[in-house]
């Protein structure tokens, strides 16, 4: 398991350039953060502040950068947090400025038109509810997503899928703002990079919004495969306290098919086991420790590597580990 971060920070100038924004939630210290994820286990950010609007994030973004912070553990490490659907934050939490987009970044707008749609979403947008909006709307491409509990955002920084499609089959292009930099901008989807479980979105960067082409659809065909997927997911993947799959496939394989013939099904340290159901899921006991989920995600990395001779890589983001 990665060592703890120990956290020893000057939080002065950061909590300096902060004082001078004027966010309507303020500047929270020691916020609870592992809450914020659907693990539900984990310690705090040592900052945490959720712009309302862009207005607020701009603020942020000039007062962060004014610091020298970034994402990659100099000056200030910044995480930017959106659902928390793939994060695993260490018991002893983030010594850094956690930023989560607040309800003004919500909104999703569809324009659609004989040929196909263009959907306009805030970056806190709910990717099941996108799903469900644009089917509404009589639109196709985005159904895989009623499945996924994540932001719209985090699911360009990861580029998201499931059910044989992705974010890189409908996007267009996102909107930017650059913690370390204070730089705003837009990117297309050429520029975004995007590949399996992955873009070239920075840590410090967050996705404030998106621009989405879909086809046009049969709303009642639609509506039918929205709950294809949801019978599917219930049907095959567990629910409780979990962040989804654990571990990217392997090419041409299954981290689950490795992890279950390599005896790792049901296997468990402390609060957290890997799933009897679906064996690239940890789930971890309510009031559990999100470092016992560390320390089996380690150990299932060690099996698998014995007995298959294979190194699986982790799809969950750690953070404060």
């Amino acid at each position: 398991m990665p060592e703890p971060d120990s956290g020893v920070r000057d939080f002065g100038p950061l909590d300096d350039a902060l004082s001078a924004v004027d966010l309507l939630e303020g500047v929270r210290v020691d916020h609870p953060i592992g809450a914020l994820t659907t693990y539900r286990v984990g310690g705090v950010a040592a900052r945490f502040v959720r712009p309302a609007d862009a207005g607020e994030l701009e603020q942020v973004a000039a007062a962060v950068a004014s610091t020298g912070s970034d994402g990659s553990g100099g000056v200030m490490p910044v995480l930017v947090l959106g659902r928390g659907s793939n994060l695993l934050v260490a018991d002893g939490g983030f010594r850094g400025l956690a930023v989560q987009l607040g309800p003004g970044f919500d909104d999703v707008v569809v324009d659609g038109g004989e040929t196909g749609g263009t959907v306009r979403a805030g970056g806190a947008a709910s990717l099941p509810v996108v799903a469900r909006r644009t089917v509404a709307e009589g639109l196709a491409g985005m159904e895989w997503a009623v499945g996924v509990p994540g932001s719209i955002g985090g699911a360009v920084r990861m580029n998201a899928g499931g059910h044989g499609s992705d974010m890189s089959t409908v996007l267009v292009s996102a909107s930017t703002t650059d913690l370390a930099t204070g730089a705003t901008g837009i990117r297309t989807i050429d520029d975004l990079d995007l590949g399996y479980r992955r873009s070239s979105v920075a840590v410090s960067e967050v996705v404030v919004s998106v621009e989405i082409e879909l086809s046009v659809g049969d709303r009642a065909e639609g509506e039918a495969r929205l709950a294809e997927v949801v019978r599917w997911r219930r049907a095959n993947q567990p629910g409780g306290q979990n962040a989804g799959s654990v571990f990217t496939n392997p090419s041409g394989d299954s981290s689950g098919r490795l992890i279950d013939t390599a005896g790792g099904r049901g296997l468990r340290v402390g609060t957290a086991e890997v799933s009897t159901r679906h064996a690239n899921f940890i789930q971890v006991d309510e009031g559990g420790s999100a470092d016992d989920v560390a320390r089996l995600m380690a150990e299932v990395v060690r099996l698998v590597g014995e007995v298959h001779g294979v190194g699986l890589e982790s799809e969950t983001v750690l953070v404060g580990f």
